[in-house]
Formats: C-alpha cells, sequence, structure tokens
C-alpha cells in the first residue's frame, strides 16, 4: 500500500498535460484533495477488477462439478468456458463508448451490478442451455468495465502518469486470478458449486452499492462541458494502425492465458491426478509472476522501452512462446507450473505494454474507446481460444496437444509485433471540443 501510495503521489506530481482540459485528478488538487481522493477511487478500481476476476474464475473451478451435474463432455464444458466472452467481447468497445460518452462511474457501477447479478443467477442454472444464457448475459455485463476503469485512470491522472498507473491497475487482473482458487475451492468444498456463486455475487452487489455512494461523478458524468467521444473521434481511432495491430497482438497473447486459465485447473485434475484441494493451492502461482510483471510493466516501458516499445514487445513474446514450449514438453507437474509461472510473467509485459502505451498516448476523450478496441482483442481470444482447445481435446484425447495451438498463436504475435510503431494523438482545446 506504501508502495502505491508512492506511486499515485509521484503520478500526480508528473507535469500537466499539454490540453487545457483538466483531468479529475487536476480538479482535486485544486480543491486540497490531492492524495485521498485519487488514492481511495484507485483503490476501488483495483478491487473492482480483482472482483471480476474472482467471479469469473469461479465457473473454470466449478467445472469439474459442473460437468458431474449436466452430464457434459470436453466440448461442451469448453462452449460453457467460451460463451461468457462472447458476451465479454461484445461489450467491449460499446463499454469504451459510453465511458467516453458518460463518464466512468456510470458504466462501472452498471457492469458490477450487473456481473455480480448473473454470478448469482449462475448458481440457479438447471440444464445446460440455461448455463449457457447466463455465462453469455454474465459477459455482457462485466465487458463494459475493463474500458471503464482505464476511462477512470485518464480522468485522476495526467497523460504522463498514465502509463504506470495503469500498470498497477491491470496487476489487479493477476491479483484477483491468484486469491480467486484461494476463496472459491474452499467455497465449493465447503458449500457447494452452487452456493459458492451465490456469495461472490451478492458480495459484488454490495460492492457496486459502495462504489455509488462514494465515488464522486467524474468526467462525462459531471455537467461541466469537456470533449466527448464524437463520430471524428472514432474515425481516428479506426485510421491508426498501431491500434489494430496491439488489438491483433493482445488476441493472439490472450489466447495463451484464456486457454490455461479455462482448462488448468481440468488439465491437472484428469491428466496430472491432482484433487481440488492441491489444485487450488497451485494455481495462483503463476498469477503471482503475472501480477508483479504487469504491474511493473508500464515502468519498465517508460524507463527502458520509450520510444522502443516495438523491442518490448517481441522480446516478451518470444520469452512467452519459449516457456510455453517448456510445457508442452514437461514430464512433471512441478516442471508444468514452473513454466507456466514464467509464461505469465513475460507475457504480462505484452499486457502492460497493450494498454499503457494506447493511456499514454491517446487524447483523454478516446482512451475508453481505445482501450475498447484493444480489449475486443483480448476477449475474444478468451472466446476462442477454450472452444478450440475443447475441441482439440475431443478430437486427439491428448491434453498436451493443445499447446501446439498456443505456441501457433504466440508465433503469429511476434510476426505482428515486427510490423509495430506507434502514432500519438492529441488532447483538443474546448473550444474545439464543442465544435468537434
Amino acid at each position: 500500500m506504501v508502495r502505491i501510495n508512492h506511486l499515485l503521489l509521484s503520478g500526480m506530481q508528473q507535469n500537466m498535460p499539454e490540453s487545457t482540459v483538466f483531468t479529475t485528478g487536476e480538479r482535486l488538487m485544486k480543491t486540497g484533495k490531492m492524495l485521498n481522493q485519487p488514492t481511495f477511487a484507485f483503490i476501488l478500481l483495483y478491487l473492482g477488477f480483482m472482483i471480476s476476476y474472482v467471479d469469473r474464475s469461479a465457473i473454470s473451478l466449478s467445472l469439474v462439478h459442473i460437468g458431474k451435474d449436466f452430464h457434459m463432455g470436453p466440448a461442451e464444458l469448453g462452449i460453457v468456458l467460451s460463451v461468457f466472452y462472447l458476451g465479454y467481447t461484445l461489450m467491449q468497445i460499446p463499454g469504451g463508448w459510453l465511458s467516453d460518452r458518460f463518464g466512468s462511474k456510470f458504466v462501472i457501477i452498471i457492469s458490477i451490478g450487473l456481473w455480480s447479478l448473473f454470478t448469482v443467477l449462475t448458481g440457479f442454472a438447471w440444464s445446460l442451455t440455461s448455463l449457457l444464457v447466463i455465462r453469455f448475459l454474465f459477459g455482457l455485463g462485466e465487458g463494459g468495465y475493463p474500458s471503464s476503469a482505464m476511462k477512470g485512470i485518464a480522468e485522476l491522472y495526467p497523460r504522463k502518469a498514465r502509463p504506470k498507473m495503469t500498470g498497477l491497475l491491470i496487476s489487479s487482473n493477476y491479483v484477483g486470478s491468484f486469491v480467486a482458487p484461494l476463496i472459491i475451492a474452499p467455497l465449493i468444498l465447503g458449500l457447494g458449486w452452487r452456493d459458492a456463486f451465490f456469495s461472490i455475487g451478492i458480495a459484488g452487489i454490495v460492492f457496486a452499492l459502495f462504489y455509488g455512494l462514494l465515488i464522486p461523478r467524474t468526467g462525462g458524468d459531471s455537467t461541466e462541458k469537456r470533449p466527448k467521444i464524437t463520430r471524428e473521434g472514432v474515425a481516428e481511432l479506426m485510421r491508426m494502425p498501431f491500434l489494430w495491430k496491439i488489438m491483433l497482438i493482445w488476441f493472439c497473447l490472450s489466447m495463451v492465458n484464456k486457454g490455461l486459465d479455462a482448462w488448468m485447473p481440468i488439465y491437472l485434475m484428469k491428466a496430472r491426478g491432482l484433487d481440488l484441494k492441491t489444485v487450488g493451492f497451485l494455481l495462483p502461482l503463476p498469477f503471482i509472476a503475472a501480477s508483479i510483471a504487469s504491474a511493473l510493466g508500464g515502468w519498465v516501458m517508460t524507463r527502458w522501452f520509450e520510444g522502443k516499445e516495438k523491442v518490448m514487445l517481441i522480446l516478451s513474446c518470444l520469452l512467452t512462446g519459449v516457456f510455453v514450449y517448456g510445457m508442452y514438453q514437461a514430464h512433471t507437474t512441478t516442471e508444468v507450473m514452473v513454466y507456466q509461472t514464467i509464461a505469465y510473467f513475460f507475457k504480462s509485459f505484452v499486457f502492460s505494454v497493450a494498454f499503457a502505451l494506447p493511456a499514454k498516448i491517446l487524447a483523454q476523450r478516446l482512451v475508453g474507446t481505445g482501450i475498447g478496441i484493444i480489449n475486443f482483442g483480448g476477449q475474444a481470444a478468451g472466446f476462442v481460444s477454450p472452444l478450440a482447445i475443447g475441441l482439440i481435446i475431443s478430437v486427439t484425447h491428448s491434453y498436451p496437444s493443445a499447446f501446439l495451438f498456443l505456441l501457433a498463436s504466440i508465433a503469429v504475435a511476434v510476426l505482428i509485433s515486427l510490423t509495430f510503431s506507434a502514432t500519438k494523438s492529441r488532447d483538443i482545446p474546448l473550444t474545439q471540443a464543442r465544435k468537434a
């Protein structure tokens, strides 16, 4: 917490952005609340991401029990895992546009409330069809959160502070994935999978109310006139090749963690013969490394790879591939977990670049939509990868064969990274914004 406060303070003390548009953080500095309000808002955004990853991880840990209750095989389980990401993916760009149009708070509260409601309803599922419908709606509800949270960072901090604050924020994804097995596995063992979903869903609804009551209106929520996303702004984003390349790189790399996050619990229990308690202990290990790398990623990018983000992307993709190949060749469970942990570490540097670079170079009015476009790629992988792995396992009757599919995805990411370059967008004055 001390480290976070230090970074928050340093971020607030950076030079102000070129534009005449004041961020929420700048207005708070003017009213003497420089530390407390941005710090508190950041902590809640961080907790929101953690809750989202706990809620979505619950399905993977419950899958063996759900499969038995509904008599489902690998292909059907793959569909259950993927359908969440179908809804989640479809909401990425609309969620970004909504946060640019109305401000982060509105979208954040709606998103947390909806995904928590459908977490509760997952516990009421009575058939494969009902489970698929609920999980799809769950994904739609949660899909607005990432871009609105990143928009919140743009509202709170000036441009130069955004990369490291974004890096810190996205580390919450892996911290949430780390704590999820520690929370979900005991709940399933003690209460059953249905009551586990009831418990975490109700906790999320309480958090949404808490956020709504304690966080003031910011950005587009306020009555203050400020530039908002327009057709011209969307067209500007569409003409940025770097944005599409990041989206494709992120899609390919996300095939790795989306596939492994979904299937590792089953792989460890069925292929490696571990019980749920042991799996709950082992699964958090890669996320410890990932959370460290993603927290440091924005700082590493600005400290050693300023203007050389392409090099950072290529190196991170290559090293990820090396250790995923190690998982494919591993003979013991220990080797599998060690290689996965290291692969997640290097893959998370790509995560940081994918989100920190656009937060740094895009105009504030474009951040939400821009992040939504990039995250569309990552979440599309969440739909494709678990489904593809389920089909591969069904056809080959071999879990290791899935690693070859992941290696092919990494190879494509490396090729795209070789062509990468960035373009900077500019903030515009208020007088121009009203005409845009």
